[in-house]
């Protein structure tokens, strides 16, 4: 079976260089023209609770059925969520989280295994019930830290957490062949113009 593990579109938060982890941020203007509509429509499509995936994936394949997993949503950055590194770099609590590697709990907010063992069992589940039901895809619709988390966990110890991150709008082309032990990685894949 094939998935495809795409990461949302541009918002202006982002492109402000801000945490938005849980907050329901919509795409912004350039990420909506960024984006490009798939060659195919599958049935459904997986999303997570927060706009801008939903808004991406009705770009990417109008008309598909969404399907929202709230353990797929972004890591929950509390505290930090609205504000950029720079708006920080002073901030106590935000330095001990970066000297941590972005590991620790953020106040208010999620710590960085706690968030993975959420997104990847929220996947797990996702995979082997689309094999069991014989299913020839699986195409998700989520965020960076999702990417990041599954296949830090199923990528074959290829690569670290961040070395996995992909630019809004692209994601990765993955195998089944050898699952639950891990996922053959085909190719980064890409949605924008």
């Amino acid at each position: 079976m094939q998935i495809r593990l795409i990461r949302h579109g541009k918002t202006p938060q982002g492109e402000r260089r801000q945490y938005q982890g849980s907050l329901d941020t919509s795409l912004s203007e350039n990420g909506r023209k960024s984006l490009r509509k798939a060659d195919d429509r599958p049935d459904k499509v997986f999303v997570t609770p927060l706009k801008r995936t939903q808004e991406t994936a009705e770009i990417l394949f109008p008309g598909s059925k969404q399907i929202v997993v709230a353990g797929l949503a972004e890591m929950c950055f509390g505290d930090f969520e609205g504000r950029s590194w720079k708006d920080m770099e002073n901030d106590a609590a935000y330095r001990i989280w970066v000297d941590g590697n972005c590991e620790g709990r953020c106040p208010g907010g999620e710590d960085r295994a706690s968030f993975s063992k959420r997104v990847c069992h929220a996947f797990e589940i996702l995979v082997d019930q689309a094999l069991q039901n014989g299913e020839p895809q699986l195409v998700i619709v989520a965020h960076g830290g999702t990417q990041m988390a599954v296949l830090e966990r199923w990528g074959g110890g290829k690569r670290a957490y961040y070395e996995w991150q992909t630019a809004c709008g692209n994601g990765w082309l993955l195998q089944t062949e050898h699952w639950p032990d891990h996922l053959q990685v085909v190719r980064e894949i890409g949605y924008t113009t």
